[in-house]
């Protein structure tokens, strides 16, 4: 059986983001401590640590920071500060095993930029992105800009350059312009052109059209629609997949009794699933078909139709 490292370490390694890379160092650090200090002088440390194994979409303040600054303290003989002790109060459990599998699976998906599971707009916007690179206004543009300021300074590991980020509400981390630093010069001009051209930057000489995108953040579930993209908000957007996903963390209530009604919708939401394959191959429509659901799942016959909708969506 694995160890409890082991186990934290395995976690921390299917996570996104190369996660591991960044907090494996601490997790390892977290359990020797727990060796050599006991149970009892880590146990401040406990929902900080569960915290560590999460998607970091659903952290609410950076955690890993106060994680290090618990262990350091501990590690040199400290009792943590009151204000480190309030704060730790404050936290309340990560969200449930379930919900934070549904997450990583979205987070490793937006890692690589696709949103092919919750949106309808590949051919949309491979059609945009392929017109944006071959525009002769935006090829000179980027030309006069790479020959004002060296770009190395400005692009991050992968080669990128993005431009200010603007956040829920319409608030925006960075909006003044300081145009004795440099940086903010470059910011400012490179912030117009992404304007001008519809991108979230560029990728050494690729643009980075934007996209219609949903992500998660740890407060709600957000919906970004570009100025340009022409909406259909039936064929743009898989509701059922973003219905899903943002159901994923909502709080439950919890109870022995909910818990078992809860398994039996689960198995009569994979029994509706083959009685609707068997419906479809004995050609049944409307009444018949319902019918003919209804008796397999032992349901009455005047069973609402939305219910059995709700079980398919449910699981």
């Amino acid at each position: 059986m694995a160890s409890p490292l082991q186990q934290d370490l395995a976690k921390l390694k299917a996570l996104a983001y190369r996660r591991h890379e960044h907090s494996e160092d601490d997790i390892r650090r977290y359990h020797a401590l727990l060796k050599r200090k006991g149970p009892e002088a880590m146990a401040p440390l406990k929902t900080l640590r569960r915290w560590m194994l999460v998607p970091v979409t659903l952290w609410p303040i950076h955690i890993q920071p106060v994680f290090v600054a618990c262990m350091d303290a501990i590690e040199s003989g400290k009792a943590l500060d009151q204000e480190m002790e309030f704060l730790i109060a404050q936290l309340h459990e990560p969200p449930r095993e379930d919900a934070c599998h549904v997450v990583a699976e979205h987070e490793r998906l937006v890692w690589k930029g696709g949103y092919e599971s919750l949106v309808n707009t590949a051919a949309k916007f491979d059609s945009i992105q392929k017109d944006a690179e071959l525009n002769p206004d935006f090829l000179r543009e980027w030309k006069e800009i790479k020959a004002q300021w060296d770009m190395k300074k400005f692009t991050d590991s992968k080669g990128i350059i993005r431009r200010s980020l603007t956040g829920e509400r319409n608030l925006r981390a960075r909006f003044w312009v300081e145009w004795s630093d440099p940086k903010d010069r470059f910011q400012a001009v490179f912030d117009l052109f992404c304007h001008r051209w519809n991108l979230y930057g560029m990728e050494k000489e690729k643009p980075l059209v934007m996209k219609l995108s949903v992500n998660l953040t740890a407060y709600g579930t957000m919906i970004f629609i570009p100025a340009y993209w022409s909406f259909d908000a039936k064929r743009d957007v898989r509701w059922d997949a973003v219905t899903k996903l943002h159901r994923a963390r909502a709080l439950k209530k919890q109870g022995e009794g909910l818990a078992e009604n809860a398994a039996k919708r689960r198995s009569d939401s994979k029994k509706l699933k083959k009685l609707d394959a068997e419906a479809k191959k004995l050609k049944l429509r409307g009444e018949a078909r319902h019918a003919f659901l209804c008796k397999g799942l032992g349901m009455d016959e005047r069973t609402d139709p939305k219910r059995l909708a709700r079980l398919r969506r449910e699981f």
